[in-house]
Order: C-alpha cells, then structure tokens, then sequence
C-alpha cells in the first residue's frame, strides 16, 4: 500500500494545473526545445506572453511565416534535433504551408504550432479563420486540432514523438485561443504510451539474404539518400565501416552528401539527372543495386524501364511504404538504417567478411575508366567569373572551416553540389524533393542560430534569394554573420536551360529587367555587400567578417 500511495504522490507532483498557453511553454521545455521560430499574432498572443516570461527558450523573429519554417528546417538538418514553428491563424498558417510541404519531401523533424479562432467561433468564418487541419493534412506526417485544453500536454509531447520517431517529417498542432486562455492539467511525456511505433529493426532473414548477394555480387553498388543522415550519425559510421569493409564503390543522392565522405576512395559522386558520369554508369551497370534510405526519386530514376536493368535491387528504408512504390525490390528491408546496418554487419563478419574481392577489383579498374572523362571539366576564363570556377574557389577557401552549406534552388543548387565536398553528415542543407526557391537564406538563419561560431554560407541565386530576402532583417536583428554568396546571372538559370533544350530558345519570363543593386540592399540592412565581377578578384572578395557575400557573374 505504500508503495502505491507513493507513487500516486509521485503523480501528482508530477501532473500540475496551469493554463493552456504555459503547457505549451512547459511541454516545449520538457522536450528539450533551446529555440523557436515565429511570428506573433492575435491567436498567439497567450503563448507569447508566456514565451515572454522565461528566458529558457530563445524566440527568434523572422519576417515572414515561410521564413520561420525554413528556418527551422536548417535548425533541424545541422542539428539533428526536431525544429519548432509559432505562428499565428489564418494567412500564419497559410504561409507555413510551402515549408511543411518542403520539410515533408525531405523529412525534415518538424513541430509547427499554430493558434485557430476560439473553439466556439471555428467555423463561423471569424477573422483570421482558416481550416488549418484540412489545408496542412496531405503536407504533414500528421496534424492536431485541440479543443480540449486537458488534452494539450500529451498532444504535445505525441507531436514531438511522431515528428521524430520512424521516417522523420513535419507535425502540425492547431490551438485555439481560448484553450490557450484555459486552465487545464499538465501530464509529463509517455512516449512509451503512444501509439505510434515504427519498427526499427530489420528482418534478419531478408538481411542474411543481403549479406550472402554481397559476398558474390561482381558488380555491387551502394545507392545512399537522406535516410541515412536522418538516422544519426552512428549510422553515417556503419555505413563508411561497411564501404570501406567491402571495397563496394557508393553514390548518393542529393540529399545524402556527407553521409560517406567526398574525399572516400570508394566515393563516385552524386547521381542522377545532374549527377556525375561514372556514378550513374556505375548505377546502370551495376549487378547489385542497395538502395540505403533513398526513395527511386525521378531525378535519379530517369525511364523506369531502363533504370539499372540487370541488378538484383536491395532497398533498406524505416518507411514501408517507399518499398516498391517506384522500383521492384528483390530484397525488401524494413527498418532504421542505423540498427540495420549494424545487423548487417554483424552477419557479414560472422559468415567469414567475404566479398568477391578479384571481380570488385575489375570493377573499381572500370570505374576509374570512367572517372577519366572528367565529366566536371570546363574552359576557364579570364574575363568572367564561371559558376564552376566559383564554387571551386569556394571550396578551396572554406573547407578546411567549420563549415555548413546551404542553397537556393537552381543552377547554382547543382554547381554546388558537384563542387563542393562534404566529409561529415548535417553540413549540407538544400531543398530536394519540392525543389523550394527561396528556401536557402531562411535556412541558413535556422543553421547560425544552432551553430553561432560556425562559417554557415548560403549558395544562392539572384532569383531565388530574392523570394525570402526579407530575412535580411532577421540576420541583422540577431546579428547573424551568415553568408550570402550570390552567383547573378540575371536569368532564372534552370529554366532559360529547360527552355534551350526543350522550346526552341524562347525564354518565355525567364530573366529579370528590374534587379536591384545587391550592395546598397545589404547596406540598407546594415550589412556589408561585396560586388565582385573579375576573377582575379574573386578569392580577395570572400569577406570573412562580412554578413553579406555576394558574387555577380
């Protein structure tokens, strides 16, 4: 009996009575939340008066809703650590809708609250009113309209656990502004309670059958993604242990740079539509495909019926339903990359470490044949600065910093990841799947704000940056040294491209007529611009103390 009366002592200690708007605060706190990104807003306004009472989580203000979600999705991608959005009702909501999107192709852990018109108004077309729960449904991995302030703290704490937990993704929680002004009974997390569990672990009969397609593929080829830096950065570790291992060459995609290191003797490249040569004739030829977290996106897929057509196909994915949804898969592995790999491994070392090593050794030989073609080659010049060249000084100039990446969406999005290289997981932060223009800048504020003596630099161009460049304010208010480094060709670069291959060089509204001078912009902001347009001038203008970085081609 006294254990028992203990331990309903112990709950109610634990359990409190507090207002809805500070059981937001308490559940953010208890989920170990350092940062929020937001805009205020008469919905809100409770919150932010309890935000406004403490001092253990930092508010940072950007200028427009979509900022504040690409914000947080840096946040989340640099740290591995679930961002967190306040906005207010209506057009707040509204103007999250790109970002949840963008963070839901990417999955991208996200936590976005948004406050809704009192329960006893939805519905009535108030002011400020919009179906949040309907409009966010196909763009998050789930949402939540409370109308119940008792039961806001254990929504809380099951947002965070479901954004997080399996394949990661945005999460949505819809509050009313009288369940805000309510007082209700706090409950700590119970993540153990929820309903949502993913399985982790991998089959470990489908994953012997791996291990014994790898000991006598001729031709093998590990085909990485996103999932794998999504994981952690144990599994980034298994992954380099298994490569180097098994001497089986590697290829990822866009979102997958950094998983295995660029400098790896076992690394191709990036692959697919603006990938290297010797990656997707690697990808092609192969005859044994592992897909490690990746989804078969069209980019890297191109005809279905032509894609790889001679593999035996592996796929390791925490999301059952990426299985077979593009590609046929002969080797079906549900589960988390990292507890996967490492039963792979296990089983591997336990059946005598065997791959065939001659016949891997003659497809290394035809690799390196490959790799001569220098698919990356262009003709310098002396009179224009070439996005190529630039980005080459990029990297030549920063690698050896404590550096992150991000980007715009664009020509210079694939410049930079060809030509950049990235030795570590978290440092490179861009918009794949929904292919977000304006998404870089707002998220390179979410990576400085997790990393403040970090040299974070956002590979922009002039198109792209302009659609969030209202976040200057953002960078100045908060004293933000990110880096804008802007490759201005005047063009909406993919498209003109799109338009000489495909519509007979008409560029139909694919340039601008209207730019403005980027310096005086920056200045305007109190930030330092930098023109530069020679490039023997190009490595004098990189401005290590400067806010602003702009290169114009």
């Amino acid at each position: 009996m006294r254990n028992g009366r203990c331990g309903q002592l112990e709950q109610k200690q634990m359990t409190r009575e507090m207002t809805g708007a500070k059981m937001v605060v308490e559940a953010l706190k208890e989920q170990g939340v350092d940062t929020i990104f937001g805009y205020p807003g008469g919905a809100v306004l409770p919150i932010y008066d309890e935000i406004f009472l403490q001092n253990d989580i930092r508010h940072i203000l950007v200028r427009h809703e979509q900022g504040a979600v690409h914000a947080a999705e840096g946040y989340a991608r640099s740290t591995g650590k679930p961002g967190v959005v306040l906005v207010t009702s209506g057009p707040g909501a509204t103007n999250a809708v790109t970002g949840l999107t963008d963070a839901l192709l990417d999955s991208i852990p996200l936590v976005v609250l948004t406050g809704q018109v009192p329960t006893f108004m939805i519905g009535s077309d108030a002011f400020q009113e919009a179906d949040t729960v309907g409009i966010t449904r196909p763009c998050t991995k789930h949402n939540w309209l409370v109308k119940d302030t008792d039961k806001l703290a254990a929504t809380l704490h099951e947002g965070f656990h479901v954004a997080t937990s399996g394949r990661p993704g945005p999460v949505l929680i819809d509050i009313p502004k009288d369940v805000q002004f309510a007082t209700g009974t706090y409950e700590p997390a119970k993540p153990a309670a929820s309903r949502y569990q993913p399985i982790v672990k991998g089959d470990m009969a489908e994953i012997t059958e791996l291990v014994a397609a790898i000991e006598t593929a001729k031709r093998p080829l590990f085909y990485t993604g996103g999932g794998v830096i999504n994981s952690g950065p144990a599994a980034c570790q298994l992954l380099r242990e298994l490569v180097d291992a098994t001497g089986i060459p590697i290829t990822s995609t866009l979102m997958g740079l950094g998983a295995y290191p660029a400098s790896g003797e076992n690394w191709l490249g990036m692959l697919g539509m603006h990938g290297l040569y010797e990656a997707n004739l690697a990808m092609h030829d192969c005859d044994l495909m592992i897909n490690i977290g990746a989804r078969f996106d069209d980019r890297i897929t191109g005809r279905i019926d032509a894609f790889s057509p001679n593999s035996k196909k592996a796929h390791i994915d925490i999301d059952p339903s990426s299985i077979n949804k593009v590609i046929r898969i002969d080797i079906p592995i549900v589960g988390d990359v990292g507890h996967v790999l490492e039963d792979l491994l296990k089983v591997w070392k336990s059946r005598g470490r065997k791959v065939n090593r001659e016949a891997i050794a003659k497809w290394q030989q035809q690799v390196g044949e490959w790799r001569k073609v220098n698919c990356l080659a262009y003709t310098s010049s002396q009179k224009t600065i070439k996005p190529q060249h630039a980005l080459e000084r990029l990297e030549a100039l920063t690698k050896d910093h404590d550096r992150y990446i991000t980007t715009e969406v664009g020509q210079h999005q694939m410049w930079a990841a060809q030509y950049l290289g990235f030795e570590d997981p978290n440092r490179w932060m861009t918009s794949g799947g929904l292919g977000t223009m304006g998404y870089g800048f707002p998220a390179s504020i979410g990576v400085q704000v997790a990393h403040p003596e970090s040299l974070v630099i956002n590979v922009a161009g002039e198109a792209s940056w302009l659609m969030n460049m209202q976040e200057m304010g953002t960078a100045a208010q908060y004293r933000l040294p990110v880096k804008q480094f802007i490759l201005n060709n005047e063009r909406l670069g993919m498209v003109r491209q799109w338009q000489e291959l495909l519509h007979g060089e008409r560029y139909s509204h694919s340039w601008s007529e209207s730019l403005p001078d980027f310096v005086k912009l920056a200045e305007a902001f109190g930030a330092k611009g930098i023109l530069c347009s020679d490039p023997a001038d190009l490595d004098d203008a990189k401005g290590d103390d400067h806010l602003r970085w702009t290169g114009d081609l």
